[in-house]
């Protein structure tokens, strides 16, 4: 269960585990932050929230001394130790053994070339006087607790091979292996579902009753935040400009940037109606996906689809929802033809794609189908400027254009995104996740596609760029009539976003109708429980 916030643990009261005093951060002369001061008691639950870019992050890299080439200044103190002035061997043995940290994007964070479980052992052998047996027990252990499932098979997976609510759980598994007395976790449930979010927050709540674990939470989902801190403080441009009791903030916000991030909640009011008589554009029936298991000696399939059906009308949202895990962004990949199915057929208006298209019908029904993944910064290539990574699909689809005219598509794509001209010649890395997530739209819309596969297109966004996010996908929908598979673990975005939602538990659908009727009145049992976030969007 979420933990009450509400209560008073008295952790203040007992000393401060971290004192931050006039901290500040200076880079190629530029100031990033600007006198932080916080203070975390042993125990406590303290939430950092703003918006991007106002040092949220760049505070919780200080503290831990992160920032390779910034200068720092003021005061970071942990149990009364100053950590600015501390060597780098110093502070290698405090990372992880004392103090821990959970990064936002598991796949950027978790090493590629190792196992799941060799990375947590990792930890716990450089911490922790174990043998390797000791550490492989352990680390099974953990991710059970974690609430993986097959914690002995997961721990044996690589990275790719895991779901990103899997690959986050398992980044918190090895942040809390060794015992860390504080935690400082980057918005660490972003890529999972509402019940495992539950998980990891009683988890945390646990901990921090039995172990005396303080937590920095930094967040931009005040729904989380509210439901788990016990104190939050607001940054804007570099500054804490409010802090205080979680119910204090968020009931009588008194800085304009507190109020800016609670009217800027997912809501579902200007989501334009589907045409009576829609024709159904994408239609899914019968559809089976194995994936193949095991070592190559005794490989075989698991099944990870089964018998899934559904459709797309045209100008239709269909909010694809599920557990981590099961089996939405392999349905995504299926029906963009890039995950092969075992059985089953997907129709694009009409046209047999899995059993009757072959090569060039492949590269048509793809003009008609594109995609935007999940992270804005991994899904753009970074030696490619702004201007070839939108332009890509023209080369593609519509070789015939001249150059001329292949630059004038581009400014008209990313200028109907919200992208002035000026950033052709740019690169991703110059742009914000929001910004970068508006190119991947433009990507996406310039070769005119009926239908748009949504990863959780806003789960790496704050609220200010989730919310423009979702503003331009509601505009973009009633101009071009454009239809969303659009998957997510935030019910708050699916309720302001579906028409109807669609609900995958371990690669079944079972439960499927009008979002609305499904959010005010949820079935029992745990489909009612992953729709329940979402009912504060509809009010």
């Amino acid at each position: 269960m979420t933990p009450d916030a509400s209560r008073d643990t008295g952790a203040t009261a007992r000393g401060a585990l971290l004192q931050v005093r006039g901290l500040r951060v200076e880079l190629a002369g530029r100031s990033l932050l600007d006198g932080v001061d916080l203070e975390i008691g042993r125990g406590e639950r303290l939430a950092l929230v703003g918006a991007s870019g106002s040092g949220k992050t760049l505070t919780a890299l200080a503290i831990l001394g992160l920032l390779s080439g910034a200068r720092c200044s003021g005061s970071v103190r942990f149990e009364g130790r100053e950590l600015l002035d501390l060597p780098q061997r110093a502070l290698r043995a405090l990372r992880g053994r004392d103090v821990a940290m959970v990064f936002q994007e598991p796949m950027s964070a978790l090493n590629p070339l190792h196992t799941i479980g060799a990375q947590i052992a990792e930890a716990l052998l450089l911490h922790q006087p174990l043998t390797r047996r000791q550490a492989r027990t352990r680390t099974v252990e953990l991710l059970a607790r974690m609430g993986v499932d097959d914690a002995p098979r997961r721990a044996a997976a690589y990275p790719h091979q895991l779901s990103g609510g899997q690959r986050q759980r398992a980044m918190i598994a090895m942040a809390l292996a060794c015992g860390p007395r504080l935690l400082l976790a980057d918005e660490p449930t972003t890529a999972v579902d509402a019940g495992v979010r539950g998980q990891i927050l009683g988890l945390l709540d646990e901990l921090q009753r039995e172990q005396g674990l303080a937590v920095l939470l930094i967040s931009h989902d005040l729904h989380l935040v509210r439901g788990f801190a016990q104190r939050v403080a607001v940054m804007q441009q570099g500054r804490v400009v409010e802090h205080g009791a979680i119910e204090a903030v968020l009931r009588r916000p008194a800085h304009a940037a507190t109020r800016a991030l609670l009217d800027s909640m997912p809501r579902r009011a200007g989501l334009a109606p589907v045409a009576d008589g829609a024709e159904v554009l994408l239609r899914v029936r019968g559809l089976e996906v194995a994936h193949a298991d095991g070592g190559w000696w005794r490989r075989r399939a698991r099944p990870v689809l089964q018998q899934v059906s559904l459709q797309l009308r045209a100008g239709e949202t269909l909010g694809l929802v599920g557990a981590s895990g099961s089996g939405k962004t392999t349905l995504a990949m299926t029906v963009l033809g890039l995950q092969r199915a075992r059985s089953g057929a997907i129709r694009l208006h009409g046209s047999g794609v899995l059993d009757a298209l072959d090569a060039r019908g492949w590269r048509a029904a793809r003009q008609r189908m594109q995609v935007v993944f999940q992270d804005p910064f991994g899904s753009l290539s970074p030696r490619r400027s702004v201007e070839q990574i939108v332009g890509e699909g023209l080369d593609i689809h519509e070789p015939a254009l001249s150059p001329a005219q292949r630059r004038q598509r581009v400014i008209e794509a990313l200028a109907e995104c919200g992208i002035e001209p000026d950033a052709l010649a740019r690169y991703p890395h110059a742009f914000s996740g929001g910004q970068r997530q508006r190119i991947a739209l433009a990507r996406a819309l310039i070769v005119r596609p009926q239908l748009l596969v949504l990863d959780e297109p806003t789960s790496a966004l704050d609220v200010f760029a989730q919310q423009q996010i979702l503003q331009l996908l509601r505009r973009l929908q009633r101009e071009r009539g454009l239809s969303y598979l659009f998957i997510s673990h935030d019910m708050a975005v699916v309720a302001a976003m579906a028409h109807r939602i669609a609900v995958l538990q371990g690669g079944r659908l079972v439960a499927c109708g009008d979002a609305e009727a499904m959010l005010r009145a949820p079935p029992a049992g745990e489909v009612g429980a992953l729709l329940a976030g979402g009912r504060a969007a509809l009010d």
